[in-house]
């Protein structure tokens, strides 16, 4: 039975099979930034720490099985542009309706509001596999053995909790990160668009990240509550 497995999962394990493992991990850390700041500006919506985190909980153990359901069926799933054109215009949406929704004068948080767990948990699941469209074919382009995708995958989703959790915080921290994230979402949504459009287009890995970084740079770079210092104005000489 075990055999069986193995060999549907292409399981050999050898060194090149453990760098291959790292390399792997490592992308999906690095891919995984733009999308915990949208499962953690998603959470938000809920309004209470405590629902946030069990949201998150949920919702990535929800995530993971679309997620795996989507690596063991990827070389199907890949021979429809449909499925890359549902992601990019979900994520595209996820963007707007965040552009375009009324701040909160509590958090400042834009975008939906959710008043149960039930609501919530879908919109992170669901949002954690538009992303995976795009990085799962990462993942599949390093390797072609699907048990090192699926380690990488279980990893990255256990990475991804950790880091939205960090994020959940900082958001609160930090005026602009909730908008820098979604600025990397649209970049992510676009590149799902270009692949569809003409493959050629799609500008390559390297530049994705260095853009990610620089927008999240850019994110971070204000704290809550910080003002640039005013110059106070001279007091008026006290005529005699």
């Amino acid at each position: 039975m075990l055999d069986r497995i193995f060999d549907y999962l292409d399981f050999h394990f050898s060194l090149e099979a453990l760098i291959v493992l790292v390399i792997l991990v490592l992308l999906e850390a690095l891919l995984s930034a733009d999308n915990a700041i949208a499962l953690a500006a998603i959470a938000r919506g809920l309004e209470d720490k405590e629902l946030e985190r069990k949201a998150l909980n949920f919702g990535l153990v929800v995530a993971y099985v679309l997620r795996i359901s989507l690596i063991l069926t990827a070389t199907w799933v890949q021979q429809f542009w449909q499925f890359e054109l549902l992601g990019a215009a979900y994520l595209l949406w996820l963007v707007f309706q965040h552009f375009t929704s009324e701040e909160s004068k509590d958090d400042r948080h834009h975008g939906p509001r959710f008043t149960s767990l039930l609501q919530a948990i879908p919109v992170i699941a669901f949002t954690d596999l538009a992303f995976s469209l795009d990085s799962v074919t990462t993942a599949i382009a390093v390797s072609q053995e699907k048990w090192l995708v699926l380690t990488g995958a279980t990893i990255g989703i256990i990475t991804l909790r950790f880091m939205a959790g960090l994020f959940i915080r900082w958001l609160d921290e930090y005026e602009n990160l909730e908008d820098a994230g979604y600025v990397t979402v649209a970049l992510v949504g676009l590149r799902l668009l270009l692949k569809v459009l003409n493959d050629s287009l799609v500008p390559p890995e390297w530049i994705m990240i260095a853009a990610i970084f620089l927008i999240l740079g850019w994110g971070f770079s204000k704290r809550v509550g910080t003002e640039s210092p005013q110059i106070k104005p001279e007091k008026s000489e006290v005529s005699k």
